[in-house]
């Protein structure tokens, strides 16, 4: 039988690399046994990130196994954890959510610590005379001009530390649109905007119009491209002495220009038509993109489908990735149930019980009441066995020439109303 030992020469990562400092050697001076600190005036000598893992992955974890006979044999394997690594971590500059440790002297007695005007929390019992761990909450101003200090008060005076609070990436909480097209306009809601110099597509690196900007508002112009399906955006930003910094959104943005629209631009488009069992039509009522959108309407209590109809259809590609559309929402919120005439169940009828539903889980899509809800559904293959992860058009044949949204009517239901607006299939 074997016996088997491991020896790994790595080390662990630290929690707090920093608590070292403050606990190999109690200090009376510094507050660690309740005294206070020096009593001279506070000083502040630099600023430390608290530490930096780095996988080295020459580094070998080797295991030692030993035989019956007392002969040992060796296996090895490259490492892949992270290490906490020894570096020159002084900076100047500090990012939102980041702890850091400030180094001086007199420092026990530290009563209160400011960036940019804003008091911060910090745990005294971690402090020693020396240091101070503190952490830059996301309260902190960082839209330039700022003072760019921290300032540091004790029981014996202050001191000022010139000091950056870096702003965030370019972040987008929500956009006013998924789709684009030619010189549209979008407006997008989040962080870090007052730094962004510049944007374009990543895919193509079409340059996009800034017209517009505070910190949480950003109202750009869409470029025309020719090639552009979706595409991220990339923003080029100024971040402390890099005006150079660069992020990618994780919103997907859909070029309609490139794409096989049936609604769009206030009209239906490609020779698609409204196709319902109850009256239907354009309406200026409401829109999403433009001036007018496709009203459904489904009346009370009735099992009803409205939606899109083509004499030609369209054919199966495997270019085609998405099915996507906006949707106002009626009086209360919905399920609709996404049907074709070549899909599971047909067009003219869906079997939906309540528990569990029969449709496909990618057939269902939730509309909220009163507003405009984006809906992206992957496609599935053509021809191929039914899966609840994608919607298939194509499952019974090619081409689709009816494609439609079922509302199961129920008892106390009321007349419902819902707009539809740049419907397409994205390639």
């Amino acid at each position: 039988m074997k016996k088997i030992f491991k020896l790994k020469n790595y080390l662990l990562p630290a929690i707090l690399l920093v608590i070292g400092l403050v606990s190999c050697k109690k200090e009376k001076a510094g507050g660690v046994n309740g005294t206070p600190g020096g009593s001279g005036p506070p000083t502040i000598a630099s600023i430390h990130t608290i530490e930096k893992g780095v996988v080295d992955s020459m580094l070998k974890v080797i295991t030692y196994t030993y035989d019956n006979s007392g002969v040992r044999d060796s296996t090895f394997y490259y490492n892949t954890n992270p290490q906490v690594t020894k570096f020159d971590s002084a900076t100047v500059t500090g990012n939102l959510g980041n702890y850091y440790v400030l180094m001086g002297t007199n420092l026990g007695s530290t009563t209160n610590i400011s960036i940019n005007g804003i008091s911060i929390y910090f745990n005294r019992a971690l402090n020693s005379d020396n240091t101070v761990i503190f952490n830059i909450p996301s309260t902190i101003p960082y839209v330039q001009p700022q003072s760019n200090t921290i300032v540091v008060k004790t029981l014996h005076g202050s001191v000022t530390y010139k000091f950056t609070t870096l702003p965030p990436p370019p972040t987008i909480y929500f956009t006013s649109d998924y789709d684009f097209w030619s010189n549209s306009q979008i407006t997008m809601t989040g962080k870090g905007f007052a730094a962004v110099s510049a944007m374009k597509l990543r895919t193509t690196g079409d340059p996009i119009t800034i017209l517009s900007k505070n910190d949480s508002t950003l109202v750009v112009q869409m470029p025309a491209t020719s090639t552009v399906t979706e595409s991220s955006i990339l923003f080029t930003y100024t971040s402390g002495a890099n005006p150079n910094s660069q992020t990618a959104s994780t919103a997907i943005f859909n070029d309609l220009d490139n794409a096989y629209t049936l609604f769009f631009q206030n009209n239906f488009q490609n020779s698609w038509y409204g196709n319902a069992w109850a009256a239907v039509g354009v309406s200026t009522a409401a829109s999403h993109g433009g001036t007018a959108s496709y009203q459904a309407n489904y009346p009370a209590g009735a099992w009803a489908i409205d939606g899109f109809g083509n004499n030609n259809g369209i054919a199966y590609s495997p270019d085609y990735k998405y099915f996507s559309f906006w949707v106002k929402g009626g009086v209360v919120d919905h399920h609709l149930v996404i049907v074709g005439d070549q899909m599971q169940g047909g067009f003219s009828q869906v079997q939906w019980d309540s528990n569990p539903p029969q449709a496909t889980a990618a057939q269902i899509v939730l509309v909220p009441a009163k507003v405009w809800t984006f809906v992206k559904v992957p496609l599935g293959a053509s021809q191929t066995a039914s899966t609840p992860s994608t919607l298939q058009p194509w499952l019974n044949g090619t081409p689709t020439k009816n494609l439609g949204l079922f509302l199961k009517g129920e008892g106390g239901d009321v007349n419902e109303t819902m707009y539809f607006d740049e419907v397409a299939f994205i390639k």
